[in-house]
């Protein structure tokens, strides 16, 4: 395969969802180790807008970064050496690379081998575009992070986001008691259905008063945060002795500060823990392919828009918080 031209989501500064341009450009072949992937779906996370936005742990390449951790397709071609997909195979993109260099906003991408996982058996592009991050993310937090056993009371919050549902998925699966929050009353019966034990909502409720309520004073054993802040030290006190708090997230766009009520243990997450390794990809691919085998775990798709174009809409459903699961772009 020699180079092609492909179309991609670029953006030349930092901004709202219009800073994103969809332009033509052109893809090398592959070289060694690499593989073309011909996209089919994207799914969209909060990491991505932060990253447009410039608030992201690290900052976009400019004069024309990309964007993008999450892709669905099949391979086109590969480079030498490449022994793990194959031209036909179905995959998805594994999300452990820096953005500016390798976002998969595009119709064709290039990607290293360690970038890329097989795509489950039987799944479609729009599903396997919406499964690979939130729910090895969850994952790889509470089980492989946190050791949840069954019977572990889990507060979840910023529940509705993609990784909060497969959260909620994860925790029953394991036999243990997922307990969320949400911002407004708007979402709670929403998770409810989706597998919540109780819905705390915060905007009139005090989330720590209601978890000790909720467990009859105990406290949770885990707490999976995706907004950091402030709050998060005060998510110390809904946890039993030695309990576990894991951040993986920052929504509230404030740096967090951690608990002082030892003892206790807490954890920064970040979706690579799993996906930087072979082991790691396959441990997760197993554990992911199982669930969606039987049924445990089913991604919640808020809404499927399509063309690149419509990446922009996009990130606007995203920024305006009224979604519930992932949010998909279909090529």
């Amino acid at each position: 395969m020699t180079s092609t031209t492909a179309r991609a989501v670029l953006f030349h500064e930092l901004g709202g969802p219009d800073v994103l341009k969809v332009e033509d450009v052109e893809l090398p072949a592959p070289g060694p180790g690499e593989l073309t992937v011909r996209v089919e779906a994207l799914g969209l996370n909060r990491a991505e807008a932060l990253y447009r936005a410039g608030t992201y742990y690290y900052q976009p390449t400019l004069p024309a970064s990309r964007n993008g951790y999450e892709a669905a397709g099949t391979v086109e071609a590969v480079g030498e050496g490449v022994s793990t997909h194959a031209p036909g195979d179905p995959v998805m993109a594994a999300a452990n690379f820096e953005l500016s260099a390798h976002g998969v906003y595009g119709d064709r991408i290039l990607l290293h081998e360690s970038a890329v996982v097989p795509r489950p058996a039987g799944v479609d592009a729009v599903t396997a575009a919406a499964v690979w991050v939130t729910y090895s993310t969850a994952y790889g937090a509470l089980l492989r992070t946190a050791s949840m056993q069954p019977g572990d009371r889990v507060l979840v919050t910023g529940a509705s986001s993609g990784v909060g549902t497969a959260a909620l998925q994860v925790v029953r699966r394991a036999g243990a008691i997922p307990i969320a929050t949400t911002r407004t009353d708007d979402k709670r019966q929403r998770l409810l259905d989706l597998g919540a034990d109780q819905v705390i909502v915060t905007e009139r409720e005090d989330v720590v008063k209601e978890t000790k309520r909720l467990t009859d004073g105990r406290g949770v054993d885990i707490v999976l945060d995706a907004i950091g802040g402030p709050g998060f030290a005060a998510l110390g006190d809904a946890v039993v002795p030695n309990g576990t708090l894991i951040s993986y997230g920052w929504l509230s766009g404030i740096p967090t500060q951690l608990p002082m009520n030892w003892p206790l243990t807490v954890h920064g997450y970040a979706n690579p823990n799993v996906s930087r390794t072979a082991e790691g990809r396959r441990r997760a691919s197993h554990y992911i392919n199982s669930g969606l085998a039987d049924g445990t775990l089913r991604p919640v798709i808020a809404e499927v828009f399509d063309g690149l174009d419509a990446v922009r809409d996009a990130h606007r459903l995203m920024e305006s918080n009224t979604h519930t699961g992932k949010i998909v772009v279909r090529i």
